[in-house]
Parts: C-alpha cells; structure tokens; sequence
C-alpha cells in the first residue's frame, strides 16, 4: 500500500468535517474545534494517566448516543473545558442537535491540555475565557486553517521545544481518506535527542516536517529520556487529538480507530502515555464515502490511523512559531 496525502494534508480532506480555531496570544492559549456538517459516529481512547475530559463516557460503544456534532480541544487545563459551552451555544444558535422531548442539545464532547505555566497572562479575573474562546473557534471553521501556534496549540510546549498544532491526512488504495489533528503539548520530545530530527521520520510524506529523516549515525544519547520540566513540580503536559475517516464505522469500529491511532503518539513522541500526560484520541466516521471496508482494508485503515496521527503530531512542532515571552524555542531555530 502507497500513502499519499490528502489535497490539503489537513483532517478536512475528510468530507463532512470543518476546524475553527480562536487564539489569545497573550494568554498564551486557544481553542479549536472539529464541527460535522453532519452528526458523525465517534469513539475515544484515554491511555494517559492524567486526563481532562466532557462527555466522553457516551462516546462508548455500549451507551445510546450514536453520533455528535463537534469535539473540542482546548488549551487552559480543566479551566478550558468551558470552551466546549461555547462551541454548543454556537451550534445551537444554528437548531443543531439531538433532540430530546421539544428541545436541541448539541453534542459536543471535550479534552483539555495543560499550558498554565507557559508564560502567558493567566490573571483573567473570575472566569476563565474559554467559552467565549470556544464561540470564537466554531464560529471560524472552514476546510482551510493554519497549523503551528494557533488554536489549541498557542501555548503549547514539548521537551525544549515549543509544541503546536498539526494535521495530516492519508488517502488509501481503497479511496477512502483519514485525516489527524494534534494539539501536541506532551512530557517527552518529538525529535531525537536534540537534534532536529523527528522520531517520526519514517512516515513522512514529501518534506512534510523537514524530510530530514533519521540523522546517521544515531546520537548515543538518542534512547536518553528528555522531559519538558525536570523539576519536582510533575504535570502539565498532555497531547489530544482527533482522528478522522470518510469510511463508514459502526460505533466499535471508531473506537477500535481512536486505539490504533494512538500508535502514531508511540512513534512521534518519547517517552508518551506517562502519568503526567492526559493523553487522549476521539476518532470522528463521516461515512461520506460510503465504503464499508472488507477486513484487510480495514487493517490498512488502522496501520494509516497510527502513520497520520505521528506526521500530524510532527507537522504541530515543525510549524511552531515564536512570540514576547515563549520558555522555549521554536524548532525552526534548533
């Protein structure tokens, strides 16, 4: 099987899904959003130790909702689970929503990263901004958005580098297309050592992060565990994505997709998954292709959910840039 990557190499070369994204560089934070033109089949996979979450318990394969209507990520630790009330005042100013005895309830499911201690003005007074931030990002969503210091991923940060937001999409033999999307604010680093080489490297399509490869030889100090605060102050980390198809997926099937998507977070970041990480994929089905995949096809779709996630992750980072008051470097200066 060939990779090649979407017309845009964002999640919106999935069709039926639309990203807005709402930055405060002063607060050294944002919001971004996945709205569905129309309600899509989700799942989700939590495998950090410490997570910040709305309404994931009904994305389970055994609970009654089958579809929803947008997922959020947002920066501001549980602070910025706020922004989800903003993205469902939007949509319901729009009549989008399930609906339940006369009444509209949009769907709208949530995970937080934490970027408190970034550097940004976080003295923002009663309440936090987030639900206006969240408003904001739904009502900015098209199929084209940038990548880098932007929406979720403003103040995002990694091992000795600024973090960001990335996206990536893969269209498959079968015609059918994934997409990624990656607010990446993880303990560990997405290059080697310190170099400027990203773990990621053998799924890269084109130069798509640099196509710098892996550097040869390998630094010794490659297997080194480099972590973004090395003090006695743990937390404040955490990578949340969205992994997306235009295949059709029953509700098991999209959380078996959030699973294998979390391969890419294994491939594009050491060490992951750490207590201290609140490491999070919701998988989004539009159906809109109409393909319903024959089993080996399906396996093709899950090795391409785990390659996307990681060039997504990667593409955050490489397209990170610098503002008044960052702890950290961009990549882009390494």
């Amino acid at each position: 099987m060939m990779f090649r990557t979407g017309p845009r190499n964002l999640i919106t070369d999935v069709a039926g899904l639309r990203v807005g994204n709402a930055s405060d560089v002063g607060l050294k934070s944002g919001v971004t959003t996945v709205l569905c033109d129309e309600p899509a089949v989700a799942g989700v996979q939590v495998l950090g130790g410490a997570p910040g979450t709305r309404e994931t318990d009904l994305l389970e394969p055994h609970n009654s909702i089958e579809a929803i209507h947008a997922v959020v990520l947002s920066g501001g630790s549980a602070y910025g689970l706020d922004a989800a009330s903003g993205v469902q005042a939007a949509l319901r100013e729009r009549g989008i929503g399930v609906e339940v005895g006369g009444f509209r309830v949009p769907i709208v499911p949530a995970a937080i990263l934490f970027d408190l201690r970034n550097g940004g003005d976080k003295d923002w007074g009663r309440y936090p901004p987030y639900r206006e931030l969240g408003y904001e990002a739904a009502q900015a969503v098209g199929i084209d958005f940038p990548l880098g210091t932007v929406g979720a991923g403003t103040g995002a940060l990694s091992s000795g580098l600024k973090g960001g937001l990335g996206s990536a999409s893969t269209v498959l033999d079968s015609g059918v297309t994934i997409g990624a999307l990656a607010a990446v604010n993880p303990t560990g680093s997405v290059t080697i050592a310190r170099s400027r080489h990203f773990w990621a490297a053998p799924f890269e399509i084109g130069d798509e992060f640099g196509g710098l490869g892996y550097p040869f030889p390998m630094p010794e100090d490659a297997r080194r565990i480099l972590l973004k605060f090395r003090d006695k102050q743990v937390g404040g980390n955490t990578t949340i994505a969205v992994i997306a198809t235009d295949a059709v997926l029953t509700k098991a099937a999209a959380k078996r997709l959030a699973v294998s998507a979390h391969d890419g977070f294994v491939r594009a970041i050491w060490p992951t998954h750490t207590p201290a990480d609140g490491d999070l994929v919701f998988a989004l089905a539009t159906g809109k292709s109409g393909i319903e995949l024959a089993p080996n096809d399906a396996i093709d779709l899950y090795a391409a959910a785990g390659a996307t996630m990681a060039r997504a992750i990667s593409r955050g980072v490489f397209a990170a840039t610098p503002a008044d008051g960052d702890l950290f470097p961009v990549w882009s200066s390494r």
